[in-house]
């Protein structure tokens, strides 16, 4: 409860000028004589409202709860949306699909193109803005996310600063703002956590991506540093005021409550200045190592800080902090056993070969020793033993093969040809993975420097994740694809193919537009695109389209890829109302690529909007 705010002048005990600082002008005061208006309320609770930081905490928790329940009923009527429009029209040809193809709501095309879709401001969004050729800046928040973010944010200001700003004891005031920021803090590390698990089990609840989650995590990780801040702050004002300087060093170093909360605040700060977006670009392994050691440094510094406190049973927010590393250490804990389980079996371990490419890139081809589930558009995180085996990073998965044969000096045969066959033993998994800096380059250099131009290593596969996107009700598919995001659109172009050739899915078009910057880029992929162009049902319903931006010498191959070659740069506006005005049923457009190619295929798909037909946008990206 609030204490009752005393005399501050008489507190004092002294005559002082109406001018001094409240905190300067207590300095005199030794710690052997506290004084009855300051010492009480720089330690426990005393001062600190607590029914009201109850009563926020349980408003910021349900105001968080209760959009994730809309987001939630928004899905679902999304889904059963799309299971009515597929079951509707898988059965009927494209010109038939007219229905699907005009929005059955026509205030959605306008939500679509100014909030949903629109970027921040103007049209960047996923394009990172260049500092130099070494440095960067991240990313741009669309409409709806700044949207979130303002809500957010907004009410942790608002909450943290409705005190009771009458009370004339600014100490007592101090102590009531460091109860307030301190509660904050950790109420907001709960989703903190949450979000930053790639294991987020509400990704596939609410079919968000990890992409979204990450932008929310980065954004309220600063919320809790600046609180934390706050709520140190608010203790060192009385602190100096009550015993000076001195007084702050000794308890600073001999208060195990106020030891282990200085040393998490010291590394929430170092977390957010490591995180600046060129540092993290820059020195991104750097960065990850560091972010996971003091993370630690500031949960352990946080537990100790509210077990240690003059409260009985310590501070109320102990279980919290509990709650927090249970939920850190269960996320790390089945990352573990999932690598385990996906890498080892009887067989043996994981292996990859790693082929080096044209335009700096490699193909991996990794040999599971057991059968893995994958679904269209779903990435996974690999370690290569001979690179850096503590290091993982995200990759768009371009290929699978179920492996029946126990021995793997035979080829893996095809899926439709295993029928014979009990059960699948492996699985093997394709990449193709861009040489940029650190991890990628290094893996390319071992690759190029092999006599064999081809290097066998032990590897490690953690996934897959996501693929909660379905272009299955869609009659008609646009994928765009930027250099390696290739493998993300091969995965949905075999599975729409497939589907049209067993009539599962809508889909009675897909045109498949892939911008690279070279010829020789074609070979990333010839072993996939040949298998697509020997598919039945290929010819009914694929367009394939690839622009090279800087053409050099054509390469000679067969490959199918090389028919439908176009040197220069794709108009994308025109190539997106070409597809529209030939519509069939409703449309979904795709994009994965570098963020300059998604800003401007998202730009396409806002001004097509205004043609009130059916056209759906995802973007994939792994922003960082």
């Amino acid at each position: 409860m609030t204490s009752h705010p005393g005399d501050l002048a008489a507190g004092l005990g002294y005559a002082a000028s109406a001018t001094t600082p409240f905190f300067i002008r207590a300095e005199t005061q030794t710690a052997s004589t506290p004084n009855p208006s300051i010492a009480p309320f720089n330690t426990g609770l005393n001062g600190v409202n607590q029914p009201v930081n109850f009563l926020f905490t349980h408003m910021l928790w349900w105001s968080l709860g209760i959009l994730g329940l809309v987001i939630l009923a928004v899905r679902l009527i999304e889904l059963a949306w799309a299971k009515l429009r597929l079951v509707s029209a898988m059965s009927m040809d494209g010109n038939r699909q007219a229905y699907w193809k005009t929005t059955q709501w026509s205030w959605m095309p306008g939500l679509k193109k100014h909030l949903i879709y629109a970027p921040f401001w103007n049209k960047r969004h996923n394009r990172e803005m260049q500092i130099s050729k070494a440095i960067n800046m991240g990313t741009l928040p669309s409409r709806f996310h700044a949207l979130l973010l303002a809500g957010y944010l907004g009410s942790n200001l608002a909450y943290m600063f409705i005190l009771n700003w009458g009370n004339k004891n600014r100490f007592e005031l101090c102590a009531e703002l460091r109860g307030r920021s301190g509660t904050l803090a950790l109420v907001s590390m709960v989703p903190l956590i949450i979000f930053a698990g790639r294991n987020n089990p509400l990704i596939g609840m609410l079919q968000i991506s990890f992409d979204t989650y990450n932008l929310l995590h980065r954004w309220m990780g600063r919320v809790v540093v600046f609180e934390t801040v706050i709520h140190f702050v608010a203790w060192a004002v009385v602190q100096v005021a009550d015993g000076g300087w001195d007084s702050v060093s000794h308890k600073l170093t001999f208060d195990v409550f106020i030891t282990s909360g200085a040393i998490g605040t010291l590394a929430l700060v170092l977390i957010l200045f490591l995180s600046v977006s060129p540092l993290r670009h820059a020195f991104y392994e750097t960065f990850l190592n560091s972010h996971i050691f003091l993370a630690m440094v500031t949960f352990v510094g946080t537990l100790i800080h509210c077990a240690t406190a003059t409260v009985a049973g310590g501070l109320p927010q102990l279980p919290w902090i509990i709650a927090i590393m249970s939920l850190w250490a269960l996320e790390r804990l089945y990352r573990m056993f999932r690598l385990a389980y996906c890498n080892w079996s009887k067989r043996g371990f994981t292996e990859a070969i790693v082929e080096p490419m044209p335009g700096e890139a490699c193909r991996v081809t990794m040999y599971l020793p057991r059968p893995v589930d994958i679904k269209p558009g779903q990435h996974a995180y690999l370690r290569f033993a001979n690179i850096s085996p503590f290091e993982n990073h995200p990759f768009s998965i371009a290929w699978f093969e179920h492996e029946y044969h126990q021995s793997r000096s035979t080829l893996p045969i095809h899926e439709k040809e295993s029928k014979v066959a009990s059960k699948p033993v492996g699985t093997t998994v394709s990449f193709v993975i861009g040489a940029q800096t650190g991890f990628t380059r290094r893996l390319y250099d071992s690759a190029l420097s092999s006599k064999s131009r081809c290097i066998t290593m032990r590897a490690a596969f953690e996934g897959p994740y996501a693929g909660h996107h379905s272009l299955d009700s869609y009659g008609h598919c646009v994928l765009f694809a930027g250099a390696t995001g290739i493998t993300h659109q091969l995965s949905f172009l075999r599975h729409l193919i497939n589907g049209y050739n067993d009539g599962t899915v809508a889909t009675r078009r897909v045109t498949l537009i892939w911008i690279i910057r070279h010829y020789n880029t074609l070979e990333w992929a010839r072993p996939w695109l040949d298998k697509i162009h020997r598919m039945d049902g290929r010819r009914d319903i694929v367009r394939l389209k690839v622009f090279v931006t800087r053409p050099t010498a054509p390469i000679q191959s067969s490959s199918p890829a090389t028919n439908m070659i176009f040197e220069g740069r794709p108009n994308i506006p025109m190539l997106l109302a070409k597809e529209v005005a030939g519509q069939k049923g409703a449309m979904c457009v795709s994009v994965c690529g570098p963020g300059g190619l998604a800003d401007d295929v998202r730009a396409a798909v806002r001004e097509v909007q205004d043609e009130k037909q059916v056209v759906d946008f995802i973007e994939e990206s792994f922003t960082w």
